[in-house]
C-alpha cells in the first residue's frame, strides 16, 4: 500500500474541501475537482471520513448556489448577463441553460455541475423563475451530492495511483499544493487561450450598433434576425425594426434569397457566445455574409436606437424575398413591409 503524503492535516481535510468547493461555486475560476479527488484519497487512506468530506462539499455547494439563487431573484437578467460577460466558460451560454430549464425544469440541477458553465448559471437562472425555494434546495442538494460523491469516490478508487503520484511530486521537491497550483495555472492558461481565440474570431464577424444603424439607413439594408429564446421574447416583446425570428432547430429550409443578402444576428448574450454558435451554424448552411451585433439587443437599446413592438404572430413569421418597395420605420430605416 502506497502512503499518501499528509500535506493537509486530517482535521483540516473537510475544511480544505469546503473552501475549495465554495470558491469554485461562487464563480472564481479555481477548479474544485482536484481537491475533491484528494479528499477521496484521504478518506480511502483513513485520514478522514467520507461523510465529513461529502458534507463539506455539499454544504459549500448549497451555500454558494443559494446565494446565486436569491441574487438571481433580486436582480434578474442583469445578473445573468454579468455572469456570462465575466465567465471564462465560453462554450456554455444562457441560451443552453434556458433550453434545458424549459425542457426539464428544476431537475436540471442534478446534472448541471457536470456540464461546463451550466453549473454556474443554473442557480441564478432558476432564481429568475417562479420555482419555489424548497424545490430548488431539494434538487440542488441532490445534484451537489451526486457531483461531489462522484469525484470523492473517484479519488478513493484511484487512491494508490494518486498516492504514487504524490510521492513522486514529493521526491521531486514539490508538495500537494505545488501540484494543485500547477493544475490551476494550466486551467487558467487553457481558458485564456480559448477566450483569445474567441475574440479574434469575433472581431471578424462583429459589428457595432452604430454600424448596423448606418447599414439599415442604406438602400440595401441587411436582413436582421432575432435569435433570442422565446421565453426572453415573451418578457421583452420588442425588436429591432423588421427583424425576423431565427430558429435554427426548425426543419423549414432557409430562403435561398438569403444566400446573397447581408445578415445580422442579435441576441441578449453580452459576450456574443450565442451569436458565435448561431453564426457558425449559418456558415455551415452556406450563409456567408453573416454578422453578429456587438452587445446584442441590450447594446442597441443602450445607444438609444429605436425598437418596435413584436407583432402578435412574430414567432411564426418567416423571411420572404422583399418586394422592390421598402417601408420606412422609426429612425429612418428602410425595411421590408411587416
Amino acid at each position: 500500500m502506497w502512503h499518501f503524503p499528509q500535506a493537509i492535516p486530517a482535521s483540516l481535510g473537510p475544511l480544505a474541501v469546503f473552501v475549495s468547493v465554495l470558491i469554485t461555486q461562487l464563480g472564481i475560476p479555481v477548479p474544485a475537482v482536484p481537491m475533491l479527488i484528494v479528499g477521496g484519497t484521504m478518506a480511502a487512506m483513513g485520514q478522514a471520513s467520507y461523510a465529513s468530506m461529502l458534507c463539506a462539499a455539499v454544504g459549500a455547494t448549497v451555500l454558494a448556489d443559494s446565494l446565486w439563487f436569491f441574487a438571481g431573484r433580486a436582480r434578474g437578467r442583469r445578473l445573468l448577463n454579468s455572469l456570462v460577460r465575466f465567465s471564462l466558460s465560453l462554450d456554455t451560454t444562457l441560451r443552453v441553460a434556458r433550453k434545458v430549464f424549459e425542457k426539464h425544469g428544476a431537475p436540471l440541477l442534478v446534472l448541471a455541475k457536470f456540464l461546463p458553465g451550466l453549473g454556474l448559471v443554473s442557480a441564478p437562472l432558476l432564481g429568475t423563475t417562479a420555482v419555489a425555494v424548497w424545490v430548488f434546495l431539494a434538487w440542488d442538494i441532490a445534484g451537489a451530492s451526486l457531483w461531489a460523491g462522484v469525484w470523492l469516490f473517484g479519488g478513493a478508487a484511484l487512491h494508490d495511483e494518486i498516492a504514487r503520484l504524490m510521492q513522486w511530486v514529493s521526491a521531486s521537491g514539490g508538495s500537494l499544493f505545488d501540484a494543485l497550483a500547477a493544475i490551476f495555472v494550466t486551467f487558467l492558461l487553457y481558458r485564456w487561450v480559448c477566450r483569445l481565440r474567441f475574440r479574434r474570431w469575433l472581431a471578424k464577424v462583429r459589428i457595432s450598433p452604430q454600424q448596423l444603424d448606418e447599414m439599415m439607413r442604406s438602400s440595401a439594408p441587411p436582413v436582421v434576425f432575432d435569435a433570442r429564446p422565446r421565453a426572453v421574447r415573451a418578457k421583452e416583446a420588442y425588436r429591432i425594426a423588421g427583424a425576423y425570428p431565427l430558429d435554427l432547430d426548425s426543419p423549414d429550409p432557409l430562403h435561398p434569397d438569403l444566400m446573397a443578402r447581408s445578415i445580422v444576428v442579435y441576441c441578449v448574450c453580452p459576450n456574443e457566445a450565442s451569436a458565435k454558435r448561431i453564426v457558425s451554424q449559418l456558415h455551415r448552411k452556406q450563409m456567408r455574409h453573416v454578422l453578429a451585433l456587438k452587445g446584442g439587443l441590450d447594446a442597441w437599446e443602450k445607444e438609444g436606437f429605436p425598437v418596435e413592438p413584436l407583432p402578435a404572430d412574430f414567432d411564426a413569421a418567416r423571411y420572404v424575398a422583399p418586394a422592390t418597395d421598402l417601408s420606412v420605420r422609426d429612425g429612418g430605416y428602410a425595411v421590408p413591409p411587416a
